[in-house]
């Protein structure tokens, strides 16, 4: 988070406050009256000067070197600038004691006072100096190979906000420091991030971001990267923090560990990226170009698909291979080159060629940190196709339908909801998006079928909302992929209507609209099958409800009917066109009262005898 001023270098920001010392010790010299209390100033300035010097050869030494790590700036350059401003107060009160006229000494009154104030001044620069070169070891105490460690001590400058400055430490620590160190500084900042957005903030105004990068993607050790993808975590729950991120390349790096690291630091990896499409769009598709699914959906499918007795996944996999070379052959934004060559025995093999070496690793790996990596990634899936049209084109492009639905069918828990929620936002893409909806869900294709199964197994069997809706959204999204012969998609909604909780029979009544919705090509052939399963009745108890939201999607549902099968014995026995008329005497939001007229006109075509009746459901 670079300002315009941050892009003069450290070493010409310290020369301010350097040429101003001088300028003060001269002026000392010059003095005629408080000449001991300017002599005492000039003590002080120049341990102060000594200091300065010292910070602008080690900054110049850091930056011509080959190998040492870049220096961290943020804190050099407040600490200057707030002893440029102590310097210039102290220059302009020790040439106020310079002979002059007789007027200008009456007019520039002095006192000790304002030396006591001034020496207060410059003893706090000399404290913030003292400190400063504490944490970069900048006067040679530590190994000479970066930072000092974390210091604790709190600066002058920092007084009264005691978090910018171990900010500043931990930083420091992270960016220029040993390895242990390091770690320990991530870990510190993590716990800071977790505490509160402040905080968050801080960290990011102050720069740290990009060490906290470079040390997840070095990959020197897992423990490093673990610290500094969970402080990442912790940083990337809001827009602005995430737009950091991906300013400071953060993309290409997370995808790079999710390829190449061990199965823990993998899992914090999956969790950043959910948090970072989760939060801003603009990391959404900077993760579709970094070609992100490849890597979650391998890991997902780890140990998935070992035993495949039908062996549907060996006959699709030569054309899942293709499309993978066609897609990886173009490269990424970052410049990855990717092996061409790929293992049939396996749904999917590693993108990267390091990434074998953690295999043996993942085989052998606890239980439980297996399931957290799958949930991980899951969620990170979710994530990346909420309202993707091109992430969910990627997942059903390899095998990540296949992958998914045999979650949902063997997994329970987080995982189950986390691949079903996936399934329904890919669904939820196909349904505004022809191209995906033809070439995913083909009425042929393995992977809809294990799909669809799986959606249609949840409504059915299934006791829990929380599963139930998102499975239901799912089908009424893929309403118009099913042909007039699929009757049975629509049997378990139309038996949903009557669930006990309000939110499952609503959404099973929206998910039925869109069967019966004039957008659907078959829309009269499943209005037609919605009556003969009974779905008159059931939705004329729902109306009963008297529920706001269940009574508009259940108008509407109940609309389409009259208007695509209104010559069915059914609505005329459950006095459809009473209820419809009641109905229109009500306040509703202006395309339902439009829906309603029409669906009255049209049944009084059918039933031209029963106006003489006005009994009806709604109050």
């Amino acid at each position: 988070m670079a300002s315009s001023e941050e892009e003069k270098l450290v070493e010409d920001e310290l020369s301010y406050p350097i040429m101003v010392a001088e300028r003060v010790r001269s002026a000392v010299d010059e003095s005629d009256s408080f000449k001991l209390e300017c002599s005492e100033v000039g003590k002080h300035v120049d341990r102060l000067l000594q200091m300065l010097r010292t910070l602008v050869r080690f900054a110049t030494a850091t930056s011509t070197s080959s190998v040492a790590p870049p220096l961290y700036e943020r804190p050099i350059r407040r600490v200057a600038a707030e002893a440029s401003k102590n310097l210039d107060r102290a220059l302009a009160l020790v040439r106020k004691c310079k002979r002059r006229s007789i007027l200008r000494r009456v007019v520039s009154i002095v006192s000790a006072a304002d030396f006591r104030k001034v020496l207060t001044h410059i003893d706090a620069s000399t404290g913030d100096m003292m400190w400063l070169l504490s944490i970069l070891d900048a006067d040679g105490a530590g190994d000479g190979g970066g930072g000092g460690g974390i210091v604790l001590s709190l600066p002058p400058i920092a007084s009264n906000d005691p978090i910018l400055s171990w900010v500043w430490s931990f930083i420091a620590s992270i960016q220029m420091g040993q390895l242990n160190d390091r770690i320990e500084a991530a870990n510190e900042l993590a716990s800071f991030a977790q505490d509160n957005a402040r905080n968050k903030k801080i960290i990011v105004e102050e720069c740290g971001v990009p060490p906290l990068l470079k040390l997840l993607k070095e990959g020197t050790s897992p423990l490093a990267q673990i610290a500094a993808a969970t402080t990442l975590c912790h940083l990337a729950n809001d827009l602005d923090r995430v737009r950091v991120i991906v300013s400071e390349h953060g993309v290409p790096a997370v995808v790079q560990v999710l390829s190449d690291s061990p199965m823990r630091v993998q899992t914090l990896a999956a969790n950043l990226v959910a948090r970072m499409a989760k939060h801003d769009p603009v990391a959404q598709e900077d993760f579709a170009r970094e070609n992100a699914i490849r890597p979650l959906v391998t890991l997902l499918s780890f140990d998935t698909f070992v035993d495949d007795p039908l062996g549907h996944l060996g006959k699709q996999s030569i054309h899942s291979i293709v499309q993978i070379n066609k897609e990886l052959g173009k490269g990424g934004r970052g410049g990855h080159q990717f092996s061409s060559s790929y293992s049939s025995s396996y749904l999917f093999t590693e993108w990267s060629s390091r990434g074998v070496n953690h295999r043996k690793e993942r085989e052998n790996e606890d239980p439980v940190v297996k399931l957290q990596l799958k949930v991980s990634c899951a969620e990170a899936l979710w994530m990346l196709v909420q309202g993707s049209v091109t992430n969910s084109r990627k997942i059903t492009e390899t095998k990540g339908m296949l992958c998914l639905a045999k979650i949902v069918e063997m997994e329970q828990g987080e995982l189950q909801l986390n691949c079903l929620m996936t399934m329904m936002e890919i669904t939820a893409a196909a349904e505004y998006n022809a191209d995906l909806r033809r070439a995913a869900f083909k009425t042929n294709s393995p992977a809809a079928k294990s799909v669809v199964e799986q959606l249609l197994r949840i409504i059915k069997e299934v006791d829990s909302p929380a599963l139930q809706i998102p499975a239901m959204k799912a089908i009424g999204s893929l309403a118009r992929t099913f042909p007039a012969r699929e009757t049975r998609v629509i049997e378990p909604l139309v038996t949903q209507m009557g669930n006990r909780n309000a939110e499952v029979a609503d959404e099973a009544v929206a998910a039925l609209a869109k069967f019966a919705s004039p957008d659907n090509f078959l829309h009269v052939e499943h209005s037609k099958t919605i009556v003969e399963f009974s779905g008159i009745p059931a939705l004329m108890r729902l109306l009963r409800s008297n529920e706001v939201a269940q009574m508009h999607h259940g108008l509407t549902l109940l609309c389409y009917l009259a208007l695509h099968a209104g010559n069915s014995e059914s609505l005329e026995q459950a006095r459809v066109l009473i209820v419809l008329e009641g109905a229109d005497r009500t306040v509703l939001p202006q395309h339902i009262k439009e829906l309603v007229s029409m669906a009255i006109i049209h049944l009084n075509l059918y039933h031209a005898g029963m106006n003489s009746q006005r009994i009806s459901y709604f109050p």
